[in-house]
């Protein structure tokens, strides 16, 4: 599958003009730059959007939205408002065995009593949690030594039809070493955990060169 980096600058004009306030705002503006290839039962169903994004936040001057999809962007984009760049990801950009990494990621567990989704809190938890998910499910293995967890919040907003959201967040740095390469890739390509819709799952990849000595 080919897949399509792109990079969203948005001025502060283009903030207050497309309305974005909230991770659920910002979710329609990056869902609007591509074509919408998904039925309705799709939508409701477990279909991956095959969009990916992380915020960046931004300055006085503006904001940085990180996009990867599997598909390219509306010619139009978004009009007047915002500048996209966007360009295929390198054939062989998935086949190095080390990477820095950095994610947004929606830490929860299953309670085991309530069957109910519940957000992992504290950052050495979240560590660990991340490490455990990553070899079990997500192709790669976590440095635990150097990995940090630099920020956990929890995000409250208005989804569709004003639905309210709750999503436990958390951005994770370090470096991984690729265990299964299949898997690996279709972490990279539909994002990891939950909460891909507003803005988590992204792996933001670095490839790092071999030890010569090695």
């Amino acid at each position: 599958m080919s897949m399509i980096a792109a990079v969203l600058r948005l001025d502060r004009a283009a903030v207050q003009a497309l309305r974005i306030t909230d991770p659920y705002s910002l979710h329609r503006v990056i869902y609007s730059l591509f074509p919408d290839v998904r039925d309705d039962a799709a939508k409701q169903g477990s279909t991956p959007s095959g969009i990916l994004f992380a915020d960046k936040g931004g300055d006085a001057r503006g904001r940085k939205v990180l996009i990867l999809a599997d598909r390219p962007p509306r010619p139009e984009g978004l009009g007047e408002w915002g500048e996209l760049d966007s360009k295929p990801v390198p054939a062989g950009f998935l086949h190095h065995s080390r990477y820095r990494f950095e994610v947004v990621i929606n830490p929860t567990r299953r309670d085991s009593a309530s069957r109910k989704l519940v957000p992992v809190r504290q950052r050495h938890d979240i560590a660990e949690w991340f490490c455990q998910a990553a070899a079990r499910s997500w192709g790669f293995a976590a440095d635990a030594d150097g990995l940090t967890v630099s920020t956990a919040d929890v995000l409250q907003f208005r989804g569709k039809g004003q639905q309210p959201v709750t999503i436990a967040r958390a951005t994770v740095q370090g470096t991984l070493t690729v265990t299964d390469a299949d898997l690996f890739q279709q972490s990279f390509q539909r994002g990891i955990g939950r909460g891909r819709a507003f803005g988590c799952g992204l792996l933001q990849l670095v490839p790092l060169a071999s030890d010569l000595f090695s």
